[in-house]
Parts: structure tokens; C-alpha cells; sequence
């Protein structure tokens, strides 16, 4: 109830579809204009997971932001948030839109090439023919590469370029209006080395453990589903600014496998050890060893949807597993949700259905 308010309060023209809130439409308000929008949620309300229809005008506007908003889909906890996120975003692309109309000063374009110059044309990946989007490439300590995308108003120097970046956090620019392109880099320098150690920590992952999802995880995606036996797996989220604590963990697969593990992790969770890695924290403390890259291939234990014979669907892979030891087959959440809703026998409570297995008929 109290999330209705929220969402009501700061976007009063959307309203809900149906009582299960998964389906919203109406208008998405920004500088005095309203947009026509449609969300769509699975049956879970997972964010991540959600379609987002929109006019043609407001796809138009968005178009050059949709990385960003599939980025915080996946990382904001509620609709609520998300459409505050959305706000932000459609204020700068509106913004940004009609910059584009202003005629520029030629101080705008002597003042942009000579703080180009002075970075170095090596540090520049794209420049647009109107010189209002610059990317400006990085290289971490570890070699990692990285961009930052700013997008320069008619106003540049005197105010500062908006900042795109593939962050897990946000990041915000110090600005005077004395300030140049060198001083932006040197700060998304810093940003880069503080992220240093989180980067760390899941790249030990990708690169020692299979990793179920995200099948390309961005350089901002705090989460990664790891593999740990035939449809086992963890769901791990780890902190940005703490990477090596101990992340939020979420066990998927049959009660029979993944319960002996929630255990393991709550009588040992005393142990952990912040001065060695995560990826062997979590080893230690499971008492297991990750399936590894080396020995096993993916097909040994990404098994395919028991009702649509697919591995991934709309993205997602088989969470839902079968809790019969002689069968634990997995499935796709949509899948066995439509199944279930079409037997006679299943019974829903809340927004829980009950029925049988589509594979033993348990």
C-alpha cells in the first residue's frame, strides 16, 4: 500500500492495470510534457525482467539512454525508483534534445578543441559531427578499459557536461566554471581506482566459476548467479563500496540441495574473512568447490526448460526447480506459471500457485 502512495505521489498519471500489479500505464511527466508508457512485470515484480512500452516520441527521445535504463532496471529495487530514475534520465535527454537547436558560440567550439588537445586525441573514442557527444576512453590499473560519454550543453564551460558511465554507483562531477575536460577524466581516474577491488572481486568470479547470469554482465551489474551443481545455484549481490564482506546470498534450486547450503552459510558465516577473497570466502564457508571453467563445460549443468526445451528465455534461464530428488527438473518462472494456471487441479494462494510437475506429476 505504502508503495501505491509513493508511485502515485511521484507519477500520479500512471496507474495500475490489474490487481496483481504487474501491468501500469499512463503518462511519465518531464519539463511540463507528458509521455504515454506502459509497464509490464513478471508474476515475481522483478524489475529486471520487466517490458517497457512507450510512444514513439518518448522512444525517439530515449534512445540514446536505453543502456542505462536496462542498467537500473536491474539495479533498482522497486517500480517506485525506477520511474524516479526514469524522470532524471528523460529530464537530461529532453534537455540534451533541445540543446541540440541552440546555436553555438564559436568560444563553445575554440574552448572544446583546445581542451581536446590538451587531454590528447589518444584519450578520445568518439566525437559526434556536432560536437555535443564526446567519449573519453580509460585504462584501469589492471588494464581493464572503460568510457565515459558527456554530453556538452550550449553553456560549456560555464556548466558542465553530463556524465555517462558504466558504474555501479553513482558518480557525481565537481565543477567550476574554470574547470576543463582534463579535470572530468582526472575525476572519472579516481572513480575508476576506487571500483578497483569490486571489479576485482567479480572478475575472480567470471573467470573461475560459470556464471548463469548475466550472460554479459556489464562493468555496473552488482549481481551474479554462480553455478553450483546440477540446477544449484547462488545468487550473490555484492556491495560496491565493500566488495570483500559478505554479499546477500540467495540459494536457487530443490529445498533437498539448496537447505543443507543455507545452513552451512549461517553456522559458518562467524568465519569470514575480509583479508582473502570473496570467491574463497564463500568456498570455504558452502564447504564446496565452484564448478569449474577449466574441467566442466557449461552444458554439464545448465539444463534446458522442461516445459519450453530452451535454455534462455526473454534472457532469463530455468530458476524453478522440481523439489522431487528423482527429478529436480528445471524450469522458466513464465513457463511454469502458464502450465500451472492451465490445470484444473493447481490452486493459487496469494501470489503463490500450486499444481503438479510437468515432468513426474509430483
Amino acid at each position: 500500500m505504502a508503495g501505491a502512495r509513493a508511485l502515485l505521489r511521484h507519477c500520479p498519471l500512471l496507474l495500475p492495470q490489474n490487481r496483481h500489479g504487474t501491468a501500469y500505464e499512463g503518462f511519465v511527466t518531464a519539463q511540463g510534457r507528458d509521455f504515454h508508457i506502459r509497464i509490464l512485470l513478471p508474476v515475481d515484480l522483478q524489475l529486471k525482467d520487466a517490458r517497457i512500452e512507450c510512444s514513439w516520441r518518448l522512444k525517439k527521445i530515449l534512445h540514446g539512454y536505453r543502456h542505462i535504463l536496462k542498467q537500473r532496471l536491474h539495479s533498482c529495487p522497486d517500480l517506485v525508483s525506477f520511474m524516479v530514475e526514469l524522470k532524471t534520465v528523460l529530464e537530461i535527454a529532453l534537455k540534451n534534445t533541445q540543446d541540440l537547436h541552440i546555436p553555438r558560440p564559436p568560444e563553445y567550439y575554440s574552448c572544446l578543441v583546445r581542451d581536446l588537445e590538451i587531454l590528447g586525441w589518444n584519450r578520445v573514442a568518439y566525437v559526434d559531427t556536432g560536437l555535443t557527444t564526446v567519449k573519453l576512453k580509460a585504462e584501469d590499473s589492471c588494464g581493464r578499459q572503460h568510457l565515459i560519454t558527456l554530453k556538452l550543453n550550449a553553456k560549456y564551460p560555464t556548466e558542465p557536461p553530463d556524465c555517462l558511465v558504466d558504474f555501479p554507483v553513482p558518480f557525481a562531477v565537481s565543477w567550476m566554471p574554470q574547470n576543463s575536460l582534463i579535470d572530468i577524466y582526472n575525476q572519472f581516474l579516481a572513480a575508476l581506482e576506487s571500483l578497483k577491488e569490486f571489479w576485482d572481486v567479480l572478475d575472480e568470479i567470471d573467470g573461475k566459476t560459470w556464471v548463469l547470469e548475466p550472460e554479459n554482465p556489464t562493468r555496473s551489474a552488482t549481481t551474479r548467479r554462480i553455478a553450483i551443481g546440477n540446477n544449484v545455484s547462488v545468487n550473490v549481490e555484492v556491495d560496491p563500496r565493500h566488495p570483500n564482506m559478505l554479499p546477500e546470498c540467495y540459494f536457487l534450486g530443490a529445498d533437498h540441495e539448496v537447505n543443507p547450503l543455507r545452513t552451512k552459510l549461517n553456522n559458518n558465516m562467524h568465519l569470514w574473512d575480509p583479508e582473502i577473497s570473496l570467491l574463497q570466502n564463500l568456498r570455504e564457508l558452502l564447504e564446496i568447490d565452484f564448478p569449474s571453467r577449466a574441467v566442466l563445460e557449461k552444458s554439464d549443468f545448465a539444463k534446458d526448460c522442461g516445459i519450453c526445451y530452451a535454455y534462455r528465455l526473454d534472457g532469463s534461464t530455468p530458476d524453478h526447480v522440481c523439489d522431487d530428488p528423482r527429478c529436480g527438473q528445471p524450469f522458466h518462472q513464465a513457463c511454469l506459471y502458464e502450465w500451472l494456471q492451465g490445470l484444473p487441479t493447481s490452486r493459487q494462494s496469494f501470489n503463490v500457485i500450486f499444481g503438479e510437475c510437468p515432468y513426474c506429476n509430483k
